[in-house]
């Protein structure tokens, strides 16, 4: 139980990140009190710099983490610069260059679309990790998983708003390209990752994934100049400090999870974030959803609950 409850306390406190990147991006009223939010404009350079500022906090924090959960972490990092360690660290690195363009793509489509689908969207990538494991590691999926990946597909089908809602046709498609596309190149993310971790412990992995999006984001804004210098810098920086707060203890919370319940156990259980997202989202910045994105929802996140799950249904009956 206690396991359960904290792998849910870590899906409510990583929702807290999403919906305060779409206050970023957009206006909203506020739990129905005030106007907050909309200091800044969705597009890729607003996304580098949101991101840049929440992996200066995050990044340091790891670093604690790192040391509390893992105390070999720094030995085991140093390890990564011998000759015969550098193909395991240009794989961490590599999986922090997709960390770094799944959550640039992420940030878009949070600021174009409802966070709530946005991350429906997104969380169809247990499809994409799965058509990969099939093609990289032979992990042919069997009829059932074919059955719920057609369904989360389904699901997330229903979730795309309808054109004629709203007159900006090109930033409803753009934010459900950016949603599917982030959740694609997060599935990659996986394959890279279960494959590096044949060699490296996920503690020090995950740090230089953190560190490779901080440094990466950071590059991004000496290319692509800010299109408003003007910007509300102080709004921006409490956001970015709560958002890499909660971000930071939402990871810690999961990882505790896991190491409470496993692996598979906390990816059931944090198949619940699509739906939360909405459900919160709509509690705090009012963002409404009809009854066929709401099902669609729930078919997805059913889905992604029984395609977690089925592996280990079957191992128990074998």
């Amino acid at each position: 139980m206690k396991g359960i409850l904290t792998v849910l306390l870590s899906a409510f406190f990583l929702t807290f990140h999403n919906i305060t990147v779409r206050v970023l991006f957009s206006e909203h009223l506020f739990v129905g009190l005030f106007l907050l939010g909309g200091y800044v404009k969705p597009n890729l350079p607003n996304s580098f710099l949101l991101m840049f500022m929440r992996m200066l906090l995050v990044v340091p924090l790891m670093v604690v983490l790192a040391i509390r959960l893992y105390p070999s972490a720094f030995k085991e990092f140093r390890g990564l610069f011998a000759r015969d360690r550098r193909d395991v660290l240009m794989q961490a690195f590599g999986c922090g260059v997709l960390m770094f363009v799944y959550i640039a793509s992420l940030y878009i489509a949070i600021g174009l679309i409802p966070t709530g689908i946005a991350m429906t969207l997104f969380f169809t990538y247990p499809v994409f990790t799965a058509l990969l494991s099939w093609k990289f590691f032979g992990d042919r999926p069997t009829f059932f998983r074919w059955i719920i990946m057609g369904t989360i597909l389904v699901g997330s089908a229903l979730t795309i708003p309808q054109s004629s809602a709203t007159n900006n046709h090109y930033a409803i498609a753009s934010g459900i390209l950016a949603s599917i596309g982030s959740g694609i190149v997060y599935a990659f993310y996986n394959v890279v990752a279960q494959k590096c971790f044949e060699k490296l412990h996920p503690i020090p992995f995950t740090w230089i994934s953190f560190a490779s999006t901080l440094l990466l984001s950071g590059i991004s804004l000496l290319f692509w100049q800010l299109p408003d210098a003007r910007l509300a810098w102080t709004p921006l920086w409490i956001c970015s400090i709560f958002s890499g707060l909660v971000s930071f203890i939402g990871h810690t919370l999961n990882n505790i999870g896991i190491r409470i319940i496993g692996a598979t156990a906390a990816s059931i259980i944090g198949s619940s974030s699509p739906a939360l997202t909405a459900l919160l989202a709509w509690a705090t910045i009012r963002e409404t959803l009809d009854g066929i994105q709401i099902f669609g929802i729930g078919i997805v996140t059913l889905g992604i609950a029984l395609l977690s799950g089925e592996r280990t249904f079957w191992t128990k009956r074998d």
